[in-house]
């Protein structure tokens, strides 16, 4: 777990009366792994750690047998395979975890319309209106893990409060596979014996000016004057601090909030400077961010190229579409002029990305076809592949240059 996410259990007996508790947050317990353990269970009970397994590799999750090794999300897989050599390694599958993560929200949408998703695999609820049909929420919390774990077959913990805030944080204390409600009348209770790195706004840096007022827990911190807050902090931030640490939070359950943009990008196993090689990448991942947008309905006018090299010096690129898009051809054209115009094409290169922004609905704006273009063209022919890979899988139809060869393969 990251710093953040540590929450320790406080000693007291908290739990019970749920009646001023509307908000629930629902985590899916290592979510990824919990996924791929599904068709595994030979691996349950086991380290098993989702991520590249190259030199450059990340970690995206990590079962908790893993994470007792000091394993966590975002952790460099080098480091993460030193702290857990007898861990599993597992490559992700994207398009698995976006399809459970699609049918666990569906799930939720069943409970209540108030669903704000916050990632792929948590979301906040606000069961308020679904009380009367329901029950109580914690009642309410305990069908919605039932049935997480029948249809999907991985386990989720459920947080169930009087704010976003409260519920977050009583999600993390009762992981893994588990149900937690803190009284809203017990909210300080739970609150103050918490480390103060828990509360949204406090970083690491935040933390280190807090601690040289002697505040290291968040009873520390609503013990401080305000105004000593607002000195060492800023008037906002300080205030804001204060409020949660009294644990006032009225920010509301928003459901559908749109995208603001949608990108993806990859770190080479070794860095490249063919920019045959890169033109290539560029092209898979301009199809990966095109699919993402036809599936949440989007299109984008403002399109973008990230080129990181090996000193992790880091140099982007736009340009802004006269209509939007949702084509991978089409991001793929403007996304190859932008690195051909960066000034790095044929110098080595760690990382590329691609992503789109300025989204709209698609279909928002009308399309003018070009003169002599048909009416049914790249945009019919990539619906198409979006249906063949939701039924046999993403790799199953590519354009011919992202299909390696097999001496590519060895």
């Amino acid at each position: 777990m990251s710093r953040k996410q540590q929450v320790p259990r406080p000693g007291s007996d908290l739990g019970g009366d749920d009646s001023g508790c509307p908000i629930l947050h629902a985590d899916m317990d290592a979510f990824f792994a919990s996924v791929e353990l599904r068709e595994r269970p030979e691996l349950v009970g086991t380290p098993v750690i989702i991520g590249a397994p190259g030199p450059r590799g990340v970690v995206l999750s990590a079962t908790y047998e893993a994470r007792r090794y000091g394993v966590h999300s975002a952790m460099p897989m080098t480091r993460a395979r030193r702290l857990c050599p007898r861990a599993t390694v597992i490559p992700p599958s994207h398009g698995k975890y976006s399809e459970v993560s699609r049918g666990v929200m569906e799930i939720f949408r069943t409970f209540t319309p108030e669903v704000e998703p916050i990632a792929s695999d948590e979301a906040f609820l606000d069961v308020s209106g679904a009380r009367r049909r329901l029950g109580p929420p914690a009642r309410i919390a305990a069908m919605i893990r039932e049935r997480v774990a029948a249809e999907h077959g991985v386990t989720c913990s459920v947080g169930v409060a009087s704010s976003k805030l409260v519920a977050k944080l009583a999600s993390q204390h009762c992981k893994p596979d588990g149900l937690f409600v803190v009284p809203a009348d017990r909210v300080v209770d739970f609150l103050h014996p918490l480390p103060v790195a828990v509360l949204w706004g406090v970083g690491e840096r935040t933390e280190r000016s807090l601690a040289r007022l002697g505040v290291r827990t968040v009873g520390d911190l609503a013990r401080t004057p305000v105004e000593t807050l607002q000195r060492e902090l800023g008037r906002a931030s300080g205030a804001h601090l204060a409020a949660l640490a009294w644990g006032r939070d009225d920010r509301r359950v928003t459901p559908h909030v749109p995208d603001k943009s949608i990108g993806a990008e990859e770190t080479f196993a070794v860095d490249v400077d063919d920019p045959v090689e890169i033109r290539r990448e560029l092209l898979r991942l301009s199809e990966r961010v095109a699919a993402r947008l036809r599936e949440g309905g989007h299109a984008g006018r403002t399109v973008s190229v990230k080129l990181r090299r090996p000193d992790f010096t880091t140099l982007s690129r736009s340009r802004t579409l006269a209509e939007p898009t949702d084509v991978a051809r089409e991001l793929y054209s403007v996304a190859c002029d932008l690195y051909a115009a960066s000034g790095l094409e044929g110098a080595l290169v760690r990382l590329v990305g691609v992503r789109v922004e300025n989204l709209l609905p698609a279909g928002a704006a009308p399309r003018q076809l070009a003169l002599g273009e048909r009416e049914a063209g790249w945009r019919e022919a990539e619906r198409a592949m979006d249906r063949a890979a939701r039924r046999f899988g993403r790799d199953a139809v590519l354009p011919a240059s992202l299909v390696r060869t097999r001496s590519e393969e060895e």
